[in-house]
């Protein structure tokens, strides 16, 4: 290589990767499948004892051979795949024959070769000037066609400029190959797609998060007022039922049960009370499991203190009592002396003797009869009022739980919701990091880029300068 190229080369970045190439001195044949590259190898090993003739698989990585010799079918002119193979095994070797194998077979063998050179030629400037031969090394009937093909291959490869073009085609190689990779590292292969992902990432995160904080608030106020309406609905109801049944109790009360019956009112009073602040319990309970958080005990039940009952003093009410029992009475006793008198004369003294009795016994059970039912009557009305102000204190009670409740979830929710932010928070951080990391690296790649790609290319030029050079002086000769 001439010394600018040199010069050039030597400006490039060390640490830019740029793959090794082991100059080998053998002939490499290949060519796609079933081209007949075997046959050819054979024939050139019996031919050309004094070089090595070898196969693609003996070629290890990053070996470059002297010379390639691309053994194609007569079947048909090249395709894009036979093309490709061809870039790949000269990607580092200038000394290329091209060789129409089983032209014995293939009458039209040579408007294919015309083709295929065409192709290649089309394909890069670097294949205009490839030797093309036609040959049959494994014929059907007769000897060997591979005298055109042996004798293109000892020229090309006695001529003097062969190995300075290898070493110019392995460096250009080299050039290329870097410069392909500075372009895809500033495109960055799949650098768009995991640039996209990460944004989808981070709005389906914020979107999760106030997605489930507003469903989240909602279940919770939906909860506090259901839970609300039910335990104020279920302690009305409780209060309403043991109404119902100590007015039942107070209906069929005998005059000995009226001394106890207070004391049945605070027993089932106090049952009330107990029964609703488990069941307020109970519910909280459910509604803190339901929405996910914590709620803190009820504490303690609430209590209603029952007074006694009202006076059952009745003065005035008894004399007219009496007044009424008594003059009832007396109407029996006359009643009854009249109708002993009328039936049975001789018993009329007895029969109003008895009829006073029976009168005064009348008037002692109406009065009785009568401040029973006064009794009853006061505690019924008394009755009604106790669980009337219960009603009052279980409604205020159950409110007030409510609302505590109502405030230590609302306090539980705002801490589960900071921590559920501060997650979200580390996740974006964290996207956004790697975003800012696909940023920057791909803007030192287009820093780096910038920087070495016109070294490249002038190296580039260079190298096409010193080609063309050496094809003038090889046509001037």
């Amino acid at each position: 290589m001439t010394d600018r190229v040199e010069s050039l080369v030597s400006q490039i970045d060390p640490a830019l990767p740029m793959p090794p190439v082991v100059r080998r001195d053998v002939v490499l044949v290949a060519g796609p499948w079933l081209a007949g590259t075997s046959s050819v190898v054979i024939a050139l090993r019996d031919r050309l004892p004094e070089h090595t003739v070898v196969e693609a698989d003996e070629l290890a990585a990053g070996q470059a051979p002297a010379a390639v010799v691309f053994v194609v079918s007569a079947t048909a002119p090249l395709t894009e795949s036979d093309c490709a193979l061809l870039d790949s095994v000269a990607a580092d070797t200038d000394v290329v024959i091209g060789v129409v194998a089983k032209i014995d077979v293939h009458r039209t063998w040579r408007e294919v070769l015309d083709a295929d050179r065409a192709l290649l030629a089309q394909r890069a400037p670097r294949y205009r000037d490839v030797p093309w031969v036609g040959a049959a090394a494994a014929p059907d009937l007769g000897a060997p066609v591979v005298d055109e093909l042996v004798t293109a291959l000892r020229e090309i490869l006695a001529d003097e400029t062969a190995d300075r073009r290898n070493r110019l085609r392995a460096k250009e190689n080299q050039l290329l190959t870097a410069n392909r990779r500075l372009a895809a590292a500033v495109i960055g292969r799949g650098r768009d797609a995991r640039l996209e992902a990460l944004r989808a990432q981070r709005a389906a995160a914020l979107h999760r998060y106030r997605v489930d904080k507003s469903q989240r608030s909602i279940a919770l106020r939906a909860q506090i007022q259901q839970a609300r309406l039910e335990l104020t609905y279920f302690a009305r109801n409780r209060c309403a039922s043991v109404r119902t049944e100590l007015q039942e109790d107070v209906a069929a009360l005998s005059r000995r049960g009226l001394a106890r019956f207070p004391d049945e009112v605070r027993r089932r009073a106090g049952e009330v009370a107990n029964d609703v602040g488990a069941g307020v319990a109970r519910h909280l309970a459910d509604v803190g499991e339901e929405v996910g958080l914590a709620v803190g005990p009820v504490g303690a039940h609430p209590t209603v203190e029952v007074d006694a009952p009202p006076s059952r003093a009745r003065g005035a009410e008894n004399r007219l009592m009496l007044l009424l029992g008594g003059g009832f009475g007396v109407g029996v006793a006359l009643t009854l002396t009249r109708v002993f008198a009328d039936l049975a004369p001789r018993w009329a003294v007895g029969g109003a003797l008895g009829g006073a009795v029976i009168g005064v016994a009348l008037t002692v059970w109406v009065v009785g009869v009568r401040g029973l039912l006064h009794d009853r009557a006061v505690l019924d009305r008394w009755v009604v009022e106790v669980i009337s102000r219960q009603r009052t204190a279980m409604e205020e009670w159950v409110a007030t739980r409510v609302l505590g409740a109502e405030a230590a979830l609302t306090r539980a929710a705002a801490e589960r919701d900071a921590a559920d932010q501060s997650r979200t928070e580390d996740a974006i951080a964290r996207i956004d990091r790697e975003i800012r990391e696909h940023a920057s690296a791909g803007a030192r790649a287009l820093a780096l880029r910038d920087r070495h790609v016109p070294v490249i290319e002038s190296a580039l030029a260079a190298i096409r300068d010193e080609f063309d050079a050496l094809n003038t002086a090889e046509q001037a000769n």
